[in-house]
C-alpha cells in the first residue's frame, strides 16, 4: 500500500512545485498509516474473538454448560474452590495393584544352581548383573582385602578380551557401562546397556566373572589403585567412610562383618594369583550366584544365562568341597579410637574447622528379622544430617537429631543416625561432630538421645517417619539401577523378592509398641564407639557404657584437680 501511494505521489500534475509536492507526499503517508493501523487493529480484534470464543467452547465442553453459567465469572474463568470437585466431570480412575503383581519379578534356578531374576521394565535400556554372595566377611581364612582387590580388578582381561579397553569398546557399541562394588557380604558385578545388546552384555558378565586372566601387570596397577584408595580414606575431609570402618570393627571384633572392608595396608603385596583362585574356587560358585535382569523379558535372559553360564568351566577349576566360612555374626561392643590431626583436611580456600568425629552404636537386628522394618521406621524418626541444613524446609528438619540436637545446640556440626543390617545382625548408630573442648558434652547429648528413644513416639510424629520412609523407598525404585539392586540382592540373600507394596504395608503396620519393645531391646546390648580426632575429653568406654544403662542418659560425673 505505501510503494503504491509513493508512485501517485511522484509523477502528478504537481510534480514542478517541490513544496507543494512534499506536503502532499507528508498527507498521503499520514492516511495510508492511519489505514494500515485500522487495518491491523480490525484484524487484532478479529483475532482475539476466535481466541476467546475457543477458550470458552473449551471450557464449555471441559465443565458443562450449566457448570460455566454457575461458576464463571465476567472473565469466563471458572471460580470453584480447589477442594470443591468439578460438577458434571466423572469421577477420576485411578490405578491399582492388581493379582498380577505379585508375578512382576520371575525367578528360575537353572540346573547348576544359579537362580536368574528379572523384572520387566520397559525402554531401550537394560541392567543385567551378576551378584556374588562372597565379601570381606568370608575373608576369616585368608588375607583381608581379596574383596577389595576383585574390585579393582573386575572387568580387566579375560579369555575373550584381551583387555578392559576392548570391554569397553564393546559396550560403547550398544550404549553401555560396567561397574563393580563390593560390600561386607555381597559382590556386585553390573552393566547397563541397549536391550537388543543382553546376548553380547551376558556373555561379557561370564567372561568377566568366571574367566578373568589376572596378568601381573593387572595386579601391580591393582596394588597401585588400593594404595591410592586407603590414602584418600585417611586425607579426606568427610570422616564417614573411615568411622563406619571403626565402628564395624569395634561392634564386631575379629569376626565376620568386623573384618576390614578395605585392603589392609601390610596385606597390598600378600595378595597375588594363588590366593585370589583358592578364595575364588571356594566362593563363587553357581549356587552362590544370582543373574539379575530390569528391563529385559524374562525368557530371553535365561536363553542367555543358559547359553553363557550353565557348563562353563571357571579358569580357577572347580572344587568338589568348597571351604566356605559359614560364621554367624558375633556382636562383641568395644571402642576403637583413633588419635589424629584433623586440622589440615580443608581443600579450597575455605577452611574447615578442626572436629572431633564420634559414632556410638548398639546392635539391632538382621535384614531377615520381622523386626527389620520397625528399626527401618526408627532410624528414620531419627534421621539427622549436618548442621548448615538444620533449618532448610525439605531436610529432615522434624527428625528428632535436628529438633533436639542441631537446633538447640548450636556448636554441634554434625548428627546423623545409620542402620546397617545383614543376614543375621545388624547396627543402629549415630555420628556426631562437634568441637574437641566440647566432645564430653556431645557423647552426654548422643546417649541421652539413645535413652529417648525408649519413649512413647507420638502419633504424628511416627507417621511422619513411616510415609517419609515410604516416600524414599519409592522414589528410588524409579531408578533402574536401583531396582536391578534391590532384585539380585533380595534373591541371592532369601530367594524371592518383596515387591514395594509388600514393605509399604509392613512399615504401614508399626505402631509405637513396636518401636519401643525393639528399643528396649536394643539398649540391653553393650555400646559399640568408634572415635576420630582430638580425643583428649573424650570419656571413657566405661563411662559411656553407665550412661546408656542409666534412665536419663547422663555421663557419670568426673572432677579434676588439674587440666
Amino acid at each position: 500500500m505505501f510503494l503504491l501511494f509513493s508512485n501517485i505521489v511522484s509523477f502528478g500534475p504537481w510534480a514542478a512545485c517541490s513544496t507543494t509536492i512534499s506536503w502532499l507526499k507528508a498527507e498521503v503517508l499520514r492516511v495510508a498509516f492511519v489505514i494500515i493501523r485500522v487495518d491491523l487493529r480490525h484484524r487484532g480484534s478479529r483475532m482475539a474473538t476466535h481466541m476467546s470464543r475457543c477458550r470458552t467452547w473449551s471450557r464449555v465442553q471441559r465443565y458443562g454448560i450449566a457448570a460455566y453459567r454457575k461458576y464463571s465469572s465476567g472473565g469466563g474463568y471458572p471460580n470453584i474452590s480447589l477442594s470443591t470437585p468439578l460438577p458434571g466431570i466423572p469421577k477420576p480412575l485411578f490405578a491399582s495393584v492388581d493379582g498380577q503383581e505379585k508375578y512382576e519379578t520371575k525367578i528360575t534356578t537353572l540346573e547348576n544352581g544359579l537362580k536368574v531374576a528379572s523384572q520387566n521394565k520397559f525402554g531401550q535400556f537394560c541392567t543385567v548383573g551378576i551378584l556374588v554372595n562372597s565379601g570381606s566377611r568370608h575373608e576369616a581364612k585368608y588375607p583381608s582385602g581379596i574383596a577389595h582387590f576383585l574390585e579393582k580388578l573386575a572387568f580387566s582381561s579375560t579369555a575373550q578380551y584381551g583387555s578392559k579397553d576392548e570391554i569397553l569398546l564393546t559396550l560403547e557399541k550398544h550404549g553401555g557401562i560396567c561397574d563393580c562394588q563390593t560390600s561386607r557380604d555381597t559382590t556386585m558385578y553390573a552393566v547397563s546397556a541397549e536391550v537388543k545388546g543382553l546376548d553380547t552384555v551376558v556373555s561379557l558378565l561370564s567372561d568377566a566373572v568366571l574367566q578373568p586372566r589376572l596378568l601381573d601387570e593387572e595386579l601391580e596397577m591393582t596394588r597401585m589403585a588400593v594404595r591410592f584408595e586407603l590414602e584418600d580414606l585417611n586425607m579426606r575431609p568427610d570422616p564417614e567412610p573411615l568411622l563406619t570402618e571403626m565402628i564395624h570393627a569395634a561392634a564386631y571384633r575379629g569376626n565376620t562383618v568386623g573384618l576390614p572392608r578395605f585392603c589392609p595396608a601390610e596385606n597390598v603385596d600378600k595378595i597375588d594369583k594363588n590366593v585370589l583362585h583358592s578364595y575364588l574356587r571356594n566362593y563363587y560358585r553357581p549356587e552362590r550366584m544370582v543373574l539379575a535382569g530390569v528391563g529385559i523379558e524374562h525368557e530371553q535372559l535365561v536363553e542367555s544365562a543358559r547359553k553363557y553360564l550353565l557348563d562353563v568351566k571357571p579358569v580357577w577349576g572347580t572344587s568338589s568341597a568348597p571351604n566356605v566360612d559359614l560364621s554367624v555374626a558375633q556382636y562383641t561392643g568395644g571402642i576403637v579410637k583413633m588419635e589424629k590431626d584433623m586440622s589440615d583436611v580443608s581443600l579450597g580456600p575455605t577452611p574447615i574447622p578442626e572436629l572431633t568425629h564420634i559414632m556410638i552404636g548398639l546392635e539391632s537386628c538382621s535384614y531377615l528379622e520381622d523386626d527389620f522394618i520397625p528399626f527401618a521406621v526408627l532410624n528414620m524418626m531419627m534421621g539427622g544430617g549436618g548442621s548448615f541444613s538444620a533449618g532448610g524446609p525439605g531436610k529432615g528438619m522434624f527428625t528428632r537429631l535436628y529438633l533436639n540436637v542441631l537446633n538447640r545446640h548450636h556448636w554441634m556440626y554434625n548428627a546423623t543416625s545409620y542402620h546397617h543390617s545383614y543376614e543375621d545382625s545388624g547396627l543402629l548408630c549415630i555420628h556426631a561432630s562437634a568441637d574437641p573442648r566440647q566432645v564430653r558434652e556431645m557423647v552426654e547429648i548422643i546417649t541421652r538421645e539413645f535413652i529417648q528413644m525408649g519413649g512413647s513416639a507420638g502419633e504424628m510424629e511416627l507417621e511422619r517417619a513411616k510415609t517419609q520412609l515410604k516416600s524414599m523407598l519409592m522414589m528410588n525404585l524409579e531408578s533402574r539401577p536401583v531396582i536391578f539392586e534391590d532384585v539380585g540382592r533380595q534373591v541371592l540373600s532369601t530367594g524371592k523378592r518383596k515387591l514395594p507394596h509388600e514393605l509399604c504395608h509392613l512399615i504401614s503396620s508399626v505402631t509405637a509398641g513396636d518401636i519401643k519393645r525393639v528399643t528396649t531391646k536394643m539398649l540391653r546390648s553393650k555400646p559399640a564407639v568408634a572415635a576420630l580426632g582430638d580425643l583428649m575429653e573424650l570419656p571413657s568406654y566405661e563411662h559411656i557404657q553407665a550412661a546408656l544403662s542409666s534412665k536419663d542418659g547422663r555421663l557419670p560425673r568426673t572432677y579434676r584437680l588439674f587440666r
